[in-house]
């Protein structure tokens, strides 16, 4: 019996590089997966809307997407995702879900996001839109005020985008921002895309018609001509079906560190 020669350098190589060409890379994923048909490039505007106060965002893209046909192109998914799934007849809903119709895109969202994970969430959702580099992001939530009107409050990441509101909300002097919204916005500043954010004036519970009022601050951004009546008119069944929303909602902020300044969000 002879020995084997040793291995030499190139046949190591050469045997490395093969068993490299068979690996499957593993990189890792991110908080947040977002499957979907890819955005219209260089100039999509996406409004997104997370339960807040109010459900204001919710029930204003969930109405907007169904009122103008928009065409549901994708999903988000997470593990830190609360384990809520609304349906309608039977038929179990993305609890989050992203629509397209022309050069307006929507993020809408039927679970809460806990404090805890906003800033993963806001990263990922910028990161996977910042590719198709679009034109800004609007961000629709709720501000609590003891103050019976519907008023609509803008806020935005630079004062030259703030003038894009000036005519159609009123700006708010000082405050905070609090929840997703405020991440989403800050990470929009961060990154250079004009991020923009309407705040509903709205009491703590399901509340349509603030709702209609942030959708006819859209109807003059965007010229969609949204007749907002049957919003109004379905308010009493709307705050009844989403009142399961809203619950986990106010739990979620009981959770979270209060603050000296007023928050909205």
């Amino acid at each position: 019996m002879t020995a084997e020669s040793p291995e030499s350098y190139t046949d190591m190589v050469s045997r490395l590089d093969t068993i490299h060409n068979d690996l499957v890379e593993i990189k890792p994923k991110k908080d947040i997966n977002v499957i979907s048909k890819p955005l219209p490039m260089n100039g999509a505007s996406m409004l997104i809307g997370f339960p807040g106060s109010g459900l204001v965002g919710t029930i204003a893209l969930q109405y907007m997407v169904d009122q103008l046909e928009f065409e549901q192109i994708g999903t988000m998914t997470s593990k830190f995702f609360p384990p809520l799934a609304m349906m309608n007849k039977g038929v179990i809903n993305d609890p989050v879900r992203i629509y397209i119709k022309n050069n307006i895109a929507a993020i809408v969202a039927d679970i809460p996001i806990h404090p805890m994970i906003c800033y993963e969430t806001s990263r990922d959702i910028i990161d996977w839109l910042a590719q198709f580099r679009p034109k800004e992001v609007v961000t629709i939530a709720g501000i609590i005020t003891n103050e019976p009107e519907k008023r609509v409050f803008g806020v935005a990441t630079t004062g030259e985008a703030l003038k894009r509101l000036e005519d159609f909300t009123l700006l708010l002097p000082i405050g905070s921002i609090s929840g997703i919204a405020s991440s989403l916005l800050t990470e929009c500043k961060a990154r250079g895309i004009p991020g923009y954010g309407l705040l509903g004036e709205t009491v703590n519970a399901p509340d349509p018609r603030s709702s209609a009022a942030t959708i006819e601050v859209l109807n003059k951004m965007y010229n969609l001509g949204l007749d907002v009546k049957p919003l109004i008119e379905q308010a009493v069944e709307i705050e009844q079906s989403m009142q399961k929303i809203s619950d986990e909602v106010q739990q979620s902020a009981e959770q979270s560190p209060k603050k000296d300044l007023p928050m909205y969000g």
